[in-house]
Formats: structure tokens, C-alpha cells, sequence
């Protein structure tokens, strides 16, 4: 049984135990949800393309499901719902404080829902003021730099399995190669990256030490805070210090501390940005010239560039299928429902970049359309979207150039990939390819799996990118958009 359009509820079940998330805030039960689909679980996590184009024939563009906990929300899956949400940002808050449900300390949507003075969670004036110091420190480096970090960044990492003949792309380069990027553009020493790659990624998965790996990348990110305002340098993280003290560009006045904890905030957002969406997209991208041959004979002869080979990606496989969330700030009408003022809605992004009313139905690619969804709309449109395609395009493209003969070294259907509420991963992509020597010969090798010991800061600058042997192969196909 479903529930009816326009708030009509059928009976309803048995009354969910006190201190259950599925009670609104002062313990008042929210009958819009009580038989609502669950959008968590092992049989929806198998599926979840699946669950979501039932609940489009039933519902529509807009459905209401329960997340973990029983948690009531509205699934957007509408390609113009979602945009109306994103743009209008007097009806739909980022900022989770509008929420009118109170979850348990240990409920896992809390992670995903819990305020920080962040751009992604604040609206109005204090959004302009965070998301413009983020702005501010991205625009540090061009594209042509950015890609010059990324290009030797990804030679280093192909050199630590190149002269193998095999590898696992994912472990191996698509989970190391953004964050060594960015944290060089933070200007973290290199000694520090596996550390770091080791920390962030515990931390996103919610292990029994993610405590403690936070713990480890808030004094790594003190650390470099305290680094660069002894010494700044030319790279983000001296930028968003120069530019939250400068008077002509901020009025909020912060003390030492709120400075620290400010900088670090955005940096481990920048971290968290650069592991879970951009490896994933790298992943993504890699997996379809590996099982699509139009798609890598396109690539190959040259009716599609690397940019437009990203774009089918972000159309087709988002690094974010879903993402939590926006909070209504008025009562209003949304598809077939009407949305209570601090009801939760998720946008599935997934389920809009494919809607039927917006996709062709012959299948037709649209890589040359970039008006999906993935980055988001509005005032909250992803600031670090070049960023993520400048890594992804010279990942890609780097490794077509080193090992042009790279193959799957399973059967495609032993590709396996895991989908959560807000990510898609790719759990291996083991390949082989004819051994290649070495671009770095003279380099220390790039340690292909970080260890979890913990390394001591040392407080020097990222030296900077050396620059890198350029081939002529495919070379035209960077930088073009």
C-alpha cells in the first residue's frame, strides 16, 4: 500500500517505539511516511535503479519513502522538480537546521545532516561569505595548472604498477589519484598524502576508527593552517586564509581560532569532494572505455574528446545518485504532494539525469549537453566542478596514453559496484596491459596502498610540480571543451 497523492493517508500500522527517528520533533507521529518505501536496506541497496523507476511509475516525479531509521523524506526523481528545488532557495534550505525532526546521536543519517558553517549547509548572506572565500581560493590555480599537478600526479601513480603488466584501477589509481591532487594544491607536503588517503577514506566509511581518523586529518589540517600563516605560498589553503583577513573583501571579524577552524572546515571539504565524487567519476569514466567499445572507438577516433566523454559519464553514472538534501521552509506543493514546512527532501540525481521527459529515447549519447544535475543548480552549484573534470579528463586520458592496450582482465560481469543512499562505488577494475617502463625512473615509487600508521606533520612547503614530459599522442585532447 502506498501513500496518496495530496496527503490522503490510508490506515496506518503499528506505532514506531518512543525516540524513534520516524517521530516528527516533539514526539508528534508523521502519518505522511507511515508506509512509505524504505530507501535503505540490502534489497534496495542491489538495486537501487530499480526501486527508484517503481517509485517514478507509482508516485511520480516526487515520492515518499523512509530513509535509515525510518526517517520520512520526499525522493525528488523528476528532472524539473529537482531544478524547482535547487533554484528556489526561499522555499528549499541547504541548511539542516530548518529539519523538523530531531535523530538519535547514533543514527547514520547524522553525519550526512548535521550543521557546519559550511557553503553547502547555509543559505543566504553567510553562504555568500563562505562560498566566496571557496571561490576565491579554487580560481588559485587556472586549468592549465591544475592539469599540470594532475598530469604528474597521474604519471607517479602508473609508475607504481606500470612495469607490472596488471593492476587494480580503483585501489590503485582512481582512490589515490584526486586526493594526491588536491592535497598538493592545498600545499600538503607529499610525505604527508598516503596518510592522508588512508585517514580520509577510513573516515568516509564509517569505521570503527573513523573517529580517530578524523582525528588525524583535523591536526594535519591544523597543522598546515598554522604552516601557512607563518608562511603563506601559492597554493589554496593560503588563499582562504588571505582572503577571509582581508577587510576589502569580508566583513565578519574572526578570531584566531574561528580562522583556524573555518580554513580547516573547507579543507577537509575540499578533501572530501576530491575522494568520494571525483574517484568515483574517474572510475566510472574508466569502466565505460573498458566495457563500451562505441564509447571508447568514439573516444579513440576522435568523434567524442575527453571532456565530452566525462559529460555521457556525469549524465549517466553520478557520482552522487542521491543526495541529502534541501529543507522545505514553507508549506508547498511539489509533483502530486504537498511538502510540510522543515520536511526533508532528497534530490536523486541519478533518477533526474535519466528522466524520460528530459533524455532522448533512442538512446541517443548527450555529451555535448552539460544541464544535468550532478553538480546541482542555483545558488549551490558545485564550486569545484572544473576542478573535478580537470582530474578526471587527464586521469582518463593519462592512462589511455601510458597503456594503450589497458583491458579488462575479467569478465565484465565480475565488475562489480556498490551503491549507498549517497554514493556509487566501484569495488575493483582489474585490467592488465603490456608492461611500460617507468616516467619517472629516478623517482622514489609512489606507495600504492597508504598505511594506517600515523606520520608526524613537518611544516615545509609543497615543493612545485615539475614539468611534465609532454607526448604528443592524444595531447590534443586535453584542455578542449
Amino acid at each position: 500500500m502506498t501513500t496518496s497523492p495530496r496527503g490522503q493517508q490510508p490506515s496506518s500500522p503499528a506505532e514506531p517505539p518512543p525516540g524513534c527517528p520516524a517521530h516528527a520533533s516533539g514526539g508528534r507521529r508523521d502519518d505522511r511516511f507511515a508506509d512509505a518505501v524504505r530507501l535503505y536496506g540490502p534489497e534496495v541497496e542491489a538495486d537501487f535503479d530499480a526501486v527508484e523507476a517503481r517509485l517514478r511509475r507509482t508516485h511520480g516525479p516526487v515520492a515518499p519513502v523512509r530513509l535509515s531509521g525510518d526517517v520520512g523524506a520526499w525522493l525528488i526523481l523528476g528532472y524539473q522538480e529537482n531544478l524547482q528545488a535547487m533554484r528556489n532557495s526561499t522555499l528549499f534550505s541547504r541548511d539542516p537546521r530548518n529539519w523538523n525532526v530531531e535523530l538519535a546521536p547514533d543514527s547514520p543519517l547524522a553525519p550526512l545532516t548535521a550543521w557546519a558553517p559550511l557553503p553547502n549547509l547555509t543559505d543566504g548572506p553567510e553562504h555568500a561569505r563562505l562560498r566566496g572565500a571557496v571561490t576565491h581560493a579554487l580560481e588559485t590555480f587556472d586549468r592549465q595548472g591544475v592539469r599540470r599537478y594532475a598530469v604528474r600526479c597521474a604519471h607517479q601513480q602508473i609508475d607504481s604498477f606500470a612495469e607490472v603488466g596488471k593492476a587494480d584501477l580503483v585501489s590503485q589509481y582512481t582512490e589515490q589519484l584526486p586526493l594526491r591532487v588536491v592535497a598538493r594544491l592545498l600545499g600538503l607536503d607529499e610525505q604527508h598524502v598516503p596518510q592522508l588517503i588512508t585517514s580520509v577514506r577510513d573516515m568516509l566509511t564509517g569505521s570503527a576508527t573513523a573517529v580517530h581518523s578524523n582525528a588525524l586529518i583535523s591536526g594535519l589540517l591544523n597543522d598546515l593552517f598554522m604552516q601557512k600563516r607563518r608562511a603563506p605560498g601559492h597554493d589554496i589553503t593560503s588563499s582562504l586564509i588571505r582572503y577571509k583577513t582581508d577587510p576589502a573583501r569580508t566583513d565578519a571579524v574572526l578570531t584566531e581560532d574561528q580562522l583556524r577552524d573555518e580554513v580547516r572546515e573547507h579543507l577537509r571539504l575540499l578533501l572530501t569532494v576530491a575522494h568520494a565524487p571525483t574517484a568515483s567519476l574517474l572510475a566510472s569514466t574508466l569502466r565505460m572505455t573498458l566495457t563500451d567499445a562505441r564509447f571508447r572507438g568514439r573516444l579513440a577516433g576522435g568523434q567524442m574528446s575527453m571532456p565530452h566523454a566525462v559529460e555521457q559519464t556525469l549524465w549517466d553514472q553520478p557520482p552522487f545518485p542521491r543526495l541529502v538534501g534541501r529543507w522545505v521552509k514553507a508549506d508547498t506543493v511539489l509533483g502530486r504532494y504537498d511538502l510540510r514546512k522543515g520536511d526533508l527532501v532528497v534530490h536523486a540525481i541519478g533518477a533526474a539525469n535519466t528522466d524520460p521527459a528530459i533524455r532522448p529515447e533512442d538512446g541517443e549519447p548527450v555529451h555535448n549537453n552539460s544541464s544535468h544535475l550532478t553538480f546541482s543548480a542555483g545558488e549551490h552549484v558545485c564550486p569545484g566542478q572544473e576542478l573535478g573534470r580537470a582530474i578526471v579528463e587527464t586521469g582518463v586520458d593519462t592512462l589511455l596514453e601510458r597503456l594503450p592496450d589497458y583491458r579488462l582482465s575479467v569478465g565484465q560481469e565480475a565488475v562489480l559496484e556498490h551503491q549507498a543512499l549517497m554514493s556509487r562505488v566501484l569495488e575493483s577494475l582489474p585490467v592488465e596491459f603490456t608492461p611500460v617502463p617507468r616516467h619517472f625512473p629516478h623517482e622514489q615509487e609512489v606507495v600504492r596502498r597508504p598505511q594506517p600508521a600515523p606520520v608526524a606533520p613537518q611544516h615545509a612547503p609543497a615543493p612545485p610540480p615539475a614539468a611534465p614530459q609532454q607526448q604528443a599522442r592524444r595531447r590534443s585532447l586535453l584542455g578542449r571543451r
